[in-house]
């Protein structure tokens, strides 16, 4: 970054950590660790190393045009190593919160308001696969056994809640609430706050058939723990249900590739078969904050393009 010019008009001297403030302004764990992620990435390459105070006040420093070129160079680099818009919109944002951030505590006299996110297509594939094929995955797990007890609670909050494997992941004894048939989750984007989801009875029989096996009094053990000799009774992680899902639909001879989220495709799917396209009421079970992205569900799930297409066909 040697052509970057610290400007005197600022107050440098203190090198207050504006880094670690924005940080801590983050209320979701999530969101924290992401932007730590990315600002450390765009530091290492307009300077070479990890963020200091002092380096983010220099890059703060710089007249408006200087920085968004910076900022642009960073973008056309991140798309030349094949990373998605997705991801660079977020690196992009990240920058910006640090940016805005400065600009509130007035540490920072220009804005990145000029560059604009680009376009991104979410959810290309959304229909997961058929009720009665999940079933049959359903069926796998040898319940007599206490591995299988407890693959098909996580199965079964999967398909009745359409749950996300990390909101499953996260789960505590003390979120079960099994005589009010309630579960507490700590869901995508509420950053600490838990939002309540009702469960359905055969969830309740499943997780109070697999909280009977268990034995665990200690209501703050999470809810799902790994079974391996060597990890016995850890927390059982992110990667770990996914593998399950997977291992578990192969046996169950499901062609398809399928993923927690892939269930949660299916699940958001069905319900919207079976409602006749009710967006609203299957909002309450996605938790999607955009009634929007529920309507990209609907119309892959109608595949309304290949209805005008077989109509335009039939007329030439």
């Amino acid at each position: 970054m040697s052509d970057i010019v610290v400007q005197s008009s600022l107050p440098l001297a203190s090198h207050s950590d504006l880094l670690e403030e924005l940080l801590a302004d983050k209320r979701s764990p999530n969101t924290r660790h992401a932007y730590a992620k990315d600002l450390k990435d765009f530091f290492r390459f307009i300077a070479g190393c990890d963020p200091t105070p002092e380096l983010v006040e220099q890059f703060l420093s710089l007249e408006r045009m200087q920085a968004i070129a910076w900022v642009l160079k960073y973008r056309q680099h991140l798309y030349g190593r094949g990373l998605k818009s997705a991801t660079v919109n977020r690196r992009i944002s990240a920058i910006k919160s640090l940016v805005n951030y400065a600009r509130k505590v007035g540490q920072c006299n220009f804005t990145l308001a000029d560059i604009q996110s680009d376009k991104v297509r979410p959810y290309r594939d959304t229909t997961g696969i058929p009720a009665a094929e999940y079933k049959k995955i359903l069926a796998v797990p040898d319940r007599s056994c206490f591995g299988g007890k407890r693959d098909y609670a996580i199965l079964r909050l999967l398909w009745d809640n359409a749950l996300r494997r990390s909101e499953v992941s996260k789960l505590d004894i003390l979120d079960v609430d099994l005589s009010g048939r309630s579960l507490w989750v700590l869901s995508k984007g509420w950053g600490d706050e838990k939002q309540r989801v009702s469960l359905t009875l055969k969830s309740v029989e499943a997780l109070q058939d697999w909280l009977t096996a268990r034995k665990e009094w200690d209501v703050n053990q999470p809810l799902f723990i790994r079974l391996d000799h060597s990890t016995w009774g850890k927390r059982l992680g992110d990667h770990a249900i996914y593998m399950m899902v997977r291992r578990l639909a192969t046996r169950a001879g499901i062609e398809k590739l399928m993923s927690p989220h892939r269930v949660r495709h299916s699940s958001i799917t069905t319900a919207l078969d079976k409602t006749n396209g009710d967006v609203r009421r299957v909002q309450k079970l996605s938790r999607h904050s955009n009634l929007n992205t529920l309507l990209i569900y609907d119309d892959n799930r109608q595949d309304l393009q290949k209805e005008i297409s077989d109509i335009l066909s039939m007329e030439v």
